[in-house]
């Protein structure tokens, strides 16, 4: 296993692009159309496609993207807003996020602004109370049960009237490992930016917290909010509600490692299986979430 970089080079990583989201227009750099690195939440593939076959196919044509991302692309239609449809509506059934256009034609029409408003829509508090629980976006998140880092026992439903973040991983899981210094360097700017508005629920499975936090604490993370889920080892696949019904684990993590984010009211806003290539990227959609009252829309 590669081994991660130290404490000292994360702290230095962190400070730099704190400085940098103290810029205007952070979170999604400043591209040209042929720019594909500059593409946000896509993957290699996504980006090679860009580069390689959309910017020389028939005109007219559009690419797609949408949070956690999902892409599409479309060419050879009528017109550009034909081909904007079509990239839009493929993109969309790749994800329950809304999907925006990136490009179309020869022309960037990607909105930075636009992009960290794509979570929601957020519901009132009285909508929230009538959701059905499950874990797609507009529903209830189950009211998982936990230890908290401080010791004390929560509930996902006692978090109310923050953001909150739902983060399923293990230390024996090579994929969620590779997320967690951009997780961490997230976690920080949270801090700094939305105080208490944000929580996150970091929740190991199949290990004990022992193993985890030791992990951790020997990886220069121990300032992670490292949550304790309940689990005993690797045949423990459990978790327990605030009710305390038992729920498999693979009911809420199909993958690991697998998040969520709810909005103040419990809400699901965004959900993603696997891991995340770069966490702050994400950083605009928190601030979004957060400035968005409990019981408003």
């Amino acid at each position: 296993m590669a081994k991660l970089e130290s404490p000292s080079t994360r702290a230095l990583f962190f400070a730099l692009l704190a400085t940098l989201f103290l810029l205007p227009g952070h979170g999604v750099r400043a591209a040209g159309i042929a720019d594909a690195d500059a593409i946000p939440h896509v993957g290699k593939r996504a980006r090679a496609t860009y580069q390689q076959v959309f910017l020389s196919a028939d005109r007219h044509r559009a690419f797609a993207i949408a949070p956690g991302g999902a892409w599409a692309w479309s060419s050879g239609e009528a017109s550009a807003e034909e081909a904007r449809q079509v990239a839009v509506k493929a993109c969309q059934q790749h994800t329950s996020q809304r999907c925006v256009p990136y490009a179309v034609d020869d022309a960037l029409v990607f909105s930075r602004e636009q992009w960290g408003r794509l979570w929601g829509p957020y519901q009132t508090a009285e909508q929230a109370a009538t959701a059905v629980t499950g874990t797609q976006v507009g529903e209830r998140f189950p009211d998982i049960a936990f230890t908290g880092p401080d010791g004390e026992r929560q509930s996902i439903a006692g978090l109310r009237g923050k953001v909150v973040m739902v983060h399923f991983w293990g230390s024996w899981c090579p994929p969620c490992l590779r997320e967690l210094p951009t997780l961490d360097t997230l976690h920080r700017i949270l801090q700094d930016k939305t105080g208490e508005d944000v929580a996150l629920v970091l929740l190991q499975l199949r290990e004990p917290i022992s193993s985890s936090r030791e992990w951790a604490q020997r990886q220069g993370f121990a300032g992670l909010p490292l949550a304790d889920s309940g689990a005993s080892g690797e045949d423990d696949s459990f978790l327990e509600t605030a009710a305390g019904e038992q729920i498999p684990d693979r009911t809420l993590a199909r993958v690991f490692p697998s998040s969520y984010v709810l909005d103040r009211n419990g809400i699901v806003l965004f959900a993603h299986t696997g891991p995340v290539h770069d966490w702050t990227e994400y950083l605009p959609f928190f601030q979004d979430a957060a400035g968005h009252a409990a019981g408003t829309e």
